[in-house]
């Protein structure tokens, strides 16, 4: 008599958890595909700008640590900035000495104007920067807006200079988190001091268009050189700015991003309107 053996299906549960793990592994994989390779991929965009592509795009203190990130840029030669940047009402900041930080220091302490007070120099592209201006606020130079240029392409798309800055807004003079230096401690929203000053170049009738192109990224917990937080939707607006002077009488033109650009900016926007100011 022939005898039949029936094989039934393997329901070792080895088999079912190493199914769990492929799955599981499949997911993460997929995950980390979309969030770090497709995504940024998908938002970068440098068509305005081609050259800048290749550009870091955050500062370095004297001590190598990451500062403010790129967040703004001027499409000018040097005699457009100057000019711009004094109708915009923002004073160029005063070198740093030793007069000088003896003056930020009593008008701090004294709480009396120092318009153009020094900066605390960042460096970007091994070299510090070219400008830099201030927007006190209050009695002290313990509050500004202040932003950093360095003139990073001699000519760019439009056949003009390209200058790229780190606008932010100093709320108080402390400790650095990192060093233990006096410094001053930056507002979070580092998004609102670039339209700001955007907002007073165009009052100023200085700007004749705009456009972003990428900068560091969507940052939701980043930390500058001081070790104060910061986020941004990751974007740098580039403002072109007229020639000579000459003011321009009808809004600026708006040079608009591609349109997955366009949606994560909404996306941001939402986010970022939740968070600590």
């Amino acid at each position: 008599m022939a005898t039949f053996f029936v094989i039934l299906p393997s329901h070792h549960p080895h088999s079912r958890l190493e199914q769990c793990l492929l799955i599981v592994l499949s997911v993460v994989l997929a995950y980390l595909a979309l969030a770090y390779l497709a995504l940024p991929a998908l938002w970068n965009h440098y068509e305005h700008q081609r050259r800048l592509a290749d550009l870091p795009m955050v500062t370095r203190t004297a001590q190598g640590i990451p500062g403010d990130p790129i967040n703004v840029g001027l499409i000018g030669d040097k005699l457009d900035v100057l000019c711009a940047m004094r109708a915009a009402g923002w004073y160029p900041a005063d070198p740093v000495t030793l007069r000088s930080s003896i003056e930020i220091a009593g008008s701090v302490l004294l709480d009396r104007p120092y318009h153009d007070a020094p900066v605390s120099p960042l460096f970007y592209l091994g070299r510090h920067e070219d400008f830099a201006f201030e927007k006190p606020v209050g009695g002290s130079a313990d509050r500004r807006h202040h932003v950093r240029f360095w003139k990073v392409l001699d000519q760019g798309q439009e056949q003009r200079p390209v200058w790229l800055g780190d606008a932010t807004f100093d709320r108080g003079v402390g400790v650095s988190h990192y060093t233990g230096a006096i410094t001053h401690h930056i507002s979070a929203d580092i998004d609102a001091e670039r339209g700001l000053l955007a907002a007073d170049l165009e009052a100023a009738q200085v700007v004749d268009a705009k456009y972003q192109v990428t900068g560091i990224g969507v940052t939701l917990a980043g930390r500058n050189g001081g070790g104060d937080s910061y986020y941004t939707d990751g974007e740098v607006w580039i403002l072109r700015l007229v020639v000579a002077c000459q003011k321009r009488t009808t809004p600026a033109d708006i040079i608009p991003s591609p349109m997955a650009t366009e949606i994560k900016d909404q996306i941001w926007h939402a986010v970022a309107n939740a968070l600590p100011k």
